[in-house]
């Protein structure tokens, strides 16, 4: 198997975490005896050589070796391998797929394989690589005949979707073979995997009752189906390959079966409405635990009525289901003020498990419970008492703060609490400000004038964590505006010349609105290296309106003039578009029209969706001025994609941010 390693130059070649050197090392921990130095070696190639999908030339140095590996049946991980294989080949960049192609014969054979997860992971290796679409066909068509497990079947039904989409010459036989396997005799689970495939690929030909047809399948399915437990020789852990390709007690083929049919269906969201709310409603946990993670998947990325599916998520908090539970709790958290129709459900929870509203988590204090944490963020005031409770702990949780900023200004009653809860932080030890800051910024949107001498006092704290909270601080008094001027305006003056000028000059605004004192300051700003600063002193800016007419022209020339420059091509990445964005709204409320950047405002809002609640907050303050510029907030609330619709795992603030932009259209259209 490992013949030749030596004659490769694997200190010349590079990875993801420098020189190859190690990797034969790694290679040879693939037929270890020992399963956890198998999964390592495992974790280090998938880490190391396919880091986020790249492909390094030690990668591609790996694959005659990993091919090899894959054909010799005494290699425990051969079905990851295989996996990782695919990962490497599939797609043209990198040079990663003629590598791999060139040991298509060796996935033809693993087709035949005695272990199941080898055979179902080489079908696909088979339609990927195979270079005639004829024979990788036939070979299918052949192991559809021979095979009996059903996890096996369900990977070549995959294979067959995966030859109707990539491989154009075959692809109406293949859509034959899917809609012969979506019909009985075969099993419910083969059943779904051809209609998700054939959902995907020719939706003209998925029966009319398609979602009724699904859901029975489901049920079948699930009356059949029986937990299988960890195989052995497989590392049971939380290594990053029994993630990837271990076995489960949860229902994960499940789960993948209804996620590939979500995928399909696409935007026919009134299908998926009720496809989900009967997954909801089955009578097995783990269906209802899978639905509930696709129902968040499902309003994180659309727009809509989202009632009915959020009250069933509620229901699943009833009971002694643990999974379906902490699922439900967790998606409920993601959907702030979208699950309100959960808040009773939440709340019982709450009132009943009290040892639950604070968790220890690793780092500088413990954090609220999820079920307290998700309520709060539906804005349920019922949540005060609560939250006040956990205030008067010794330590409060480091993210009660963030929680009642989502009360809004019902949150008041809390400041009182809020107030001595600071006091308590200790400043000088490790951990001060992911404590402080939240406190001190829900404060400031309370608008707390009794909390001045608190925040006073941050100013003046010097060095240490007070100085990282100075700019907080000045924030809060900015949201507090001229109720803090007798007791903060020394404080914020002095400030001025400070390393946080600019959040100085914009609570010098909002206490005592001296453009004399504050504009000098901002137009410093507006010239410092540092990108975050000048995107900051252009939204402050902003805030002046009118009163900035000094500032005009040297927005406009960084604005109009730089977009000109650059041939309407003045944005190199996100953060850019943050800073273009910030100046090309400054000359807007400033000037009180859109004419001078009606076009870069056109283009930022196309090309760089995270800025269009930016754009839009401008052109709502703008009123009828905003004319020229309506339609782009008209077409977005016609739009059902979320402008936020990421990937799994990228924020959990995407649907509150979304909602904000559609308020904030809304305004736009009714003013212009």
């Amino acid at each position: 198997m490992f013949t030749g390693i030596h004659e490769v130059d694997w200190a010349s070649l590079r990875h993801a975490d420098g020189s190859a050197e190690d990797v034969p090392g790694v290679l040879r921990g693939l037929i270890s005896a020992d399963p956890a130095e198998r999964g390592t070696a495992l974790d280090e190639l998938y880490g190391s050589l396919h880091h986020q999908g790249r492909v390094y030339d030690a990668t591609l140095a790996c694959v005659p070796f990993l091919l090899r590996l894959v054909a010799h049946e005494g290699v425990p991980e051969r079905a990851g391998l295989v996996d990782l294989l695919v990962s490497i080949g599939d797609g043209e960049r990198d040079g990663g797929v003629g590598a791999v192609r060139a040991g298509a014969e060796v996935f033809v054979r693993l087709t035949a394989d005695p272990d199941p997860e080898v055979r179902r992971a080489a079908a696909g290796a088979v339609v990927r690589f195979l270079a005639e679409p004829a024979r990788a066909l036939a070979v299918v068509r052949e192991r559809l005949t021979a095979e009996r497990e059903d996890g096996v079947l369900i990977g070549l039904v995959e294979a067959l979707g995966l030859l109707a989409r990539r491989r154009p010459s075959v692809a109406g036989q293949a859509l034959d073979l899917l809609a012969a396997w979506s019909a009985p005799p075969s099993g419910p689970a083969v059943r779904l995997a051809a209609l998700a495939a054939l959902t995907s690929c020719a939706p003209e030909r998925v029966p009319p009752d398609l979602v009724p047809t699904v859901l029975r399948l489901l049920r079948e399915r699930s009356a059949r189906r029986t937990r299988v437990p960890l195989g052995p020789g497989r590392p049971d852990g939380d290594s990053l390959v029994h993630r990837l390709h271990g076995p489960h007690s949860s229902d994960e083929e499940g789960a993948r079966l209804l996620r590939t049919l979500h995928a399909a269906l696409d935007d026919r969201l009134t299908e998926r409405a009720t496809l989900l709310e009967g997954q909801l409603t089955c009578p097995d946990p783990a269906d209802r635990c899978n639905a509930v993670w696709m129902a968040g998947a499902l309003i994180r990325e659309w727009r809509g009525d989202h009632t009915v599916t959020v009250t069933l998520l509620g229901e699943q908090l009833v009971g002694e289901e643990g999974r379906s539970r902490h699922a439900a709790v967790s998606v409920l958290r993601t959907l702030f003020a979208l699950a309100a129709p959960a808040a009773d459900h939440l709340y019982a929870l709450v009132s009943a498990r009290p040892d639950d509203w604070v968790q220890p988590r690793r780092g500088p204090g413990a954090v609220l419970g999820a079920p307290l944490d998700a309520l709060a963020r539906t804005g349920d005031t019922r949540t005060l008492p609560v939250l006040a409770e956990v205030l008067s702990a010794p330590e409060p949780p480091r993210d009660v703060g963030s929680a009642v900023l989502c009360l809004g200004r019902a949150g008041a009653p809390l400041v009182p609490a809020l107030r001595r809860a600071l006091g308590r932080v200790p400043l000088d030890r490790p951990g001060a400000v992911q404590r402080a800051a939240p406190l001190v910024r829900a404060l400031g949107a309370l608008g707390a004038a009794e909390a001045v001498p608190e925040l006073v006092r941050l100013l003046e704290g010097g060095a240490g964590p007070g100085a990282v909270l100075t700019e907080v601080a000045l924030e809060a008094l900015e949201g507090i505006g001229p109720p803090a001027r007798d007791d903060a305006l020394p404080a914020i003056r002095a400030a001025l010349g400070g390393e946080h000028a600019g959040a100085a000059a914009a609570a010098l605004w909002a206490v005592e609105a001296d453009a004399s004192a504050v504009l000098p300051v901002l137009c410093a700003e507006l010239g410092a290296d540092d990108a975050r600063r000048r995107t900051l002193a252009a939204r402050r800016l902003a805030r002046l309106g009118p009163a900035a007419g000094a500032a005009l022209p040297s927005l406009r020339r960084r604005a109009v003039d730089g977009y000109a420059a650059r041939g309407g091509r003045f944005v190199r990445d996100e953060r850019d578009a943050e800073e273009c964005t910030a100046l090309v709204c400054a000359v807007c409320a400033i000037s009180g029209g859109t004419e001078e950047v009606a076009r870069p405002l056109r283009d930022l809002w196309t090309a760089h969706p995270p800025v269009r609640r930016a754009v839009a907050a401008c052109l709502a303050g703008l009123g009828p001025a905003a004319a020229p510029l309506r339609d782009l907030a008209a077409t977005e609330l016609t739009r059902l994609r979320r402008h936020t619709a990421r990937p799994p795992g990228h924020g959990s603030h995407d649907i509150p941010r979304d909602e904000e932009l559609l308020r904030l259209c809304r305004e736009a259209v009714a003013a212009a």
